[in-house]
């Protein structure tokens, strides 16, 4: 979807900033501007602040700054063209798109306009079902027996579904609506077609989409009926793989905080707010999928997944392992932490206090030990059986990896226990990928090496596979020897990819020509990245947030297309510059590619850590927060600092 950037400005000329962001942050009035608390960090004394003749905010304790748009995307998650549909929708705009048909935008705005509807009637239910907890003392009892404050219930919206069939005809007096059924609140018998409501006798748990909508709900039994959870069914606003609860209410804690914990139940989620975690969500009774990973990466780069200690939570634990790996980036900290299997979260922090499960938080164990552990499980590495079983169950694991130090680390581990060089354990598995990909591959089709036949040999004449370190012809240092390639130093490694040092007046310019290139690169970019890009002075700043906005709206797109997309906008002059020239060749492996954006960003990072120290030291005497928030940075810009000085 395009959105003509005369309909950005014009709708940013309709709406107030400051009424966006004081609906999400208390402001006061100080001077022509208004202050107030910054959500996107723990602070003390207000240093956010809004001004209404800029229709900008900024924060001057972590950088934060931008237009209404912007804080919606930073403050929610929305995708660009959600918070602009968002916006447009409080003051009465259409959002143009001219590059569908008249038949599709009609579509487009039934689809809309169903959802929400949906949602209000989500929401009116929600409110009956807080109306009837006030006066269902089973369910009060219920939820005092948890340990679940007043103050917490009204935060997460928590009410009562009654007993009875058809409890909901008294909120709605049209109980045939077809509403109703598609909303997942009532059951449509397919025999007779009379109609019931889906919750019943439950404590109801509503489901918030990351704007604060209902969307769904979760309900539990207050006995030992089964099922003891029943969720809402997949409907237009709900989809179980891709929402999270308590996401909306968990946001300013999951930034406060540093980390998302992510459990197994409503009622983790509720007991560890009451319990001092107000940054826990959980999966809506299914698996944890990589849009999950996806979504809750937008508001942190650290995720704890806390899982029970028995066989269940185990298993539960190695599905979050998948959904998590293509997420797992070398600026990322994912780990899994494993209770007692006589405990759930709630149970343990009730027996043994806050600080203990604080420091199993702080000792949960990182995605790298967790794989390992998961690719050795029920392989005896002291036989060569059971390291080569080990090596066969790590493959597919390391390769849903995206590339960086964290793979190249892992491989060396990985092969270490199979007892392999490390290279050779690597072109082990870049045949069996071959091999794999030759039997799926239709019978006309060329095999992966080249050729003709589907069987041709791999490697081609006995030489090893091209992969990530280039192609035999560009290794002249050695030769192939015994199944490998030897340096004239008796290294078995060949020689790592050379990244330029570019210079830092020219650093902006190629990081936005690496992404206008090779726009898939967005997607393993963390929060910080995206972050310092955008903050970047105009024309640079506008270019990379558009381009973002571009991802998030139609994935990633050739530079072509870009270049169509771009025809009359304020970045066209910018972008045709760093894409035109020699300079702008921008061809070769993807991985080195994808190094070399890494140490750009790296020096990107290091220099807005800079920035923002400077600006703290003028803090620190008067605010002992600024003071601890400058030693945090110091670490995180040490560890980027030595990141960049390694040899490439």
């Amino acid at each position: 979807m395009t959105i003509p950037q005369s309909f950005i400005q014009e709708l940013l000329a309709r709406v107030d900033v400051v009424d966006i962001v004081g609906r999400y942050v208390p402001l006061k009035k100080g001077g022509a501007n208004f202050m107030g608390l910054c959500p996107f960090h723990g602070e003390k004394s207000p240093s956010f602040s809004v001004s209404p003749s800029k229709q900008f905010y900024h924060c001057f304790g972590c950088g934060k700054n931008g237009n209404a748009i912007g804080f919606l995307m930073d403050h929610t998650g929305m995708g660009f063209v959600e918070a602009v549909q968002d916006l447009a929708q409080q003051v009465g705009l259409q959002v143009p798109d001219d590059d569908i048909s008249p038949q599709e935008k009609e579509r487009a705005a039934a689809a809309r306009q169903k959802q929400a509807t949906l949602t209000d009637v989500l929401e009116k239910a929600a409110e009956a079902y807080r109306r009837q907890l006030r006066d269902s003392q089973r369910a009060i009892a219920y939820f005092k027996g948890r340990g679940v404050s007043g103050a917490v219930a009204k935060r997460y919206g928590l009410g009562y579904a009654p007993e009875g069939w058809r409890s909901l005809a008294s909120v709605f007096p049209q109980y045939d609506d077809p509403l109703l059924a598609e909303s997942g609140l009532v059951i449509v018998n397919e025999e007779d077609g009379k109609r019931y409501d889906r919750f019943r006798d439950r404590v109801m748990f509503p489901i918030r989409n990351v704007k604060g909508e209902c969307i769904g709900f979760g309900g539990r039994v207050l006995g030992d009926d089964k099922p003891k959870y029943l969720n809402s069914p997949e409907t237009p606003v709900f989809h179980k793989g891709r929402e999270l609860y308590g996401l909306f209410e968990a946001r300013t804690a999951i930034r406060e905080q540093g980390y998302a914990l992510v459990t197994e139940g409503y009622m983790d989620v509720v007991a560890l707010a009451q319990l001092g975690f107000p940054n826990a969500v959980a999966t809506l009774g299914t698996a944890c999928t990589p849009d999950h990973v996806q979504k809750l990466l937008r508001f942190t780069d650290a995720v704890v997944f806390s899982f029970d200690g028995d066989g269940a939570g185990r298993r539960a634990a190695r599905k979050a392992l998948d959904g998590a790996l293509p997420h797992a980036t070398d600026t990322r900290s994912i780990k899994f932490l494993f209770l007692p299997p006589e405990h759930d979260p709630d149970s343990f922090v009730r027996a043994h206090g806050s600080d203990a499960f604080a420091r199993m938080i702080a000792d949960a164990v990182p995605l790298s030990r967790f794989l390992v552990d998961a690719a050795s499980e029920q392989c005896d590495l002291g036989t060569p059986e059971g390291r080569a079983h080990m090596a066969s169950n790590a493959r597919p694991l390391w390769a849903a990896l995206p590339d960086g130090v964290l793979k190249r680390q892992l491989l060396g581990e990985l092969a270490e226990l199979a007892q392999l060089d490390a290279r050779d354990l690597s072109d082990l598995w870049q045949q069996a990928g071959a091999r794999e990909a030759a039997r799926h591959a239709p019978a006309h089709e060329a095999p992966p090496w080249g050729g003709n036949a589907p069987d041709a040999g791999w490697p081609p004449q006995g030489e090893p596979s091209p992969g990530v370190y280039g192609k035999p012809a560009q290794r002249k240092s050695g030769e192939w020897k015994n199944g490998r390639w030897t340096k004239k130093d008796a290294s078995p490694w060949p020689p790592q990819p050379h990244l330029p040092r570019t210079p830092a007046t020219g650093r902006i310019d190629h990081a936005a020509r690496l992404l206008l290139s090779h726009m898939a690169f967005l997607e393993h970019l963390s929060h910080d990245d995206h972050a310092v890009l955008c903050a970047q002075p105009a024309p640079h700043g506008p270019l990379f947030a558009w381009l973002e906005g571009q991802f998030h709206e139609q994935g990633a797109l050739p530079w072509a297309v870009l270049r169509e997309s771009l025809r009359g906008h304020a970045c066209e002059t910018l972008a045709l510059k760093v894409m035109t020239g020699s300079h702008a060749q921008t061809e070769g492996d993807l991985h080195e590619l994808r190094l070399e954006l890494r140490d750009l960003l790296n020096r990107m990072l290091i220099e807005d850590i800079k920035a923002q120290q400077k600006a703290l030291i003028t803090q620190a005497p008067h605010d002992p927060a600024a003071l601890e928030r400058y030693r945090a940075l110091e670490q995180k810009r040490h560890a980027l600092q030595v990141i960049a000085s390694k040899p490439a």
